[in-house]
């Protein structure tokens, strides 16, 4: 019979060493939920209406003009592929991506930056390491930084198959 927590203990106190992965995951989750509203408040003054609209609009203008397979991204950015595809929506709502189809048995979707998309990652670049500075800046060292980018690392994928 399995034991159901019954006291915040259970969930996160110091008895079993195991609770710092729990701790780690509630953490990230509330920072993500803390700094995800403020760094994408400047931005949405620019038109871009999520932060992962950078990161699209960056490798799709990277790709050139072959054009970037959506499934790709959906590897590259680690986007589940209903929410890439809505974000896409968006972005060519607004006239910063458009997209073929290709019919090659699987519907595959290729990405292209439009005329007026082209570059918008570089014009919102100053605004938006401006309001990731204003989060990060001050609460880490330059070292303590990298050092948790290079923990961080460690919860991406390290191959493909994963």
């Amino acid at each position: 019979m399995s034991q159901t927590p019954t006291d915040w203990a259970d969930f996160f106190g110091d008895d079993d060493p195991t609770i710092a992965y729990n701790r780690l995951w509630f953490f990230l989750m509330r920072a993500h939920r803390n700094l995800h509203p403020k760094i994408a408040k400047p931005l949405k003054a620019e038109g871009i209406s999520d932060p992962i609209w950078f990161e699209i609009l960056l490798n799709v203008e990277k790709a050139g003009a072959q054009g970037h397979p959506m499934a790709a991204l959906e590897k590259e950015l680690y986007v589940p592929q209903y929410a890439l595809s809505r974000h896409i929506s968006r972005l060519e709502k607004a006239g910063f991506i458009r997209r073929t189809y290709l019919s090659d048995g699987r519907r595959k979707q290729i990405l292209f930056v439009t005329e007026e998309g082209l570059g918008m990652h570089a014009r919102i670049w100053p605004i938006y390491v401006q309001a990731i500075q204003a989060e990060f800046a001050h609460r880490f060292t330059t070292d303590e930084a990298y050092e948790l980018e290079h923990m961080m690392i460690k919860i991406l994928p390290q191959d493909e198959s994963e």
